[in-house]
């Protein structure tokens, strides 16, 4: 189906909009797949708020152009499925790298976070990035700690007394 003007200067703009909100970004060759895995592979992304979009690279080398994924461009070449992380850096990552697992036919083109284009072979240490919630426990485990370990401290002369 062609596409007028009109419906290619949107889906710009929407490409554009969300490439610089996003935290990570992932260009994946889909070749191979069929209509339910394309199907699970979008609602897995959803699910994830991972933004997927499939268009003429043309049109997504335009939108990436002053973006932090400008860096991106050279790998657009061929049938390709963006995938933007929206809120955790490695979510795009993680769905990408469980999804890859049982089917071999897609093939990560580039990774990006930020204005950095990152070595293919890192996919699986983006997907262990931790979530925002994880990372705020865990800074708040380690915020913690200290003043537990006082209270255990002080708290140790009277255990001791009790425990003779």
């Amino acid at each position: 189906m062609a596409l007028n003007l009109d419906q290619k200067k949107a889906i710009v703009s929407e490409i554009e909009d969300v490439a610089k909100k996003a935290i990570s970004a992932i260009a994946a060759d889909y070749r191979g797949l069929t209509v339910a895995e394309m199907t699970e592979l979008r609602v897995k992304a959803r699910e994830n708020n991972v933004y997927l979009k499939i268009a003429r690279n043309t049109l997504v080398k335009r939108a990436l152009t002053d973006t932090p994924y400008q860096c991106m461009e050279e790998s657009l070449i061929g049938p390709i499925a963006l995938f933007f992380a929206l809120e955790a850096p490695g979510a795009a990552a993680r769905i990408l790298k469980d999804f890859m697992e049982d089917n071999k036919d897609v093939e990560i083109r580039a990774l990006a976070m930020g204005e950095k284009l990152i070595p293919v072979e890192n996919l699986e240490s983006i997907a262990k990035l931790p979530t925002y919630e994880e990372a705020l426990a865990s800074l708040m485990a380690v915020m913690k700690a200290p003043v537990t370990k006082f209270v255990r401290t002080l708290a140790e002369p009277n255990s001791k007394m009790v425990r003779t």
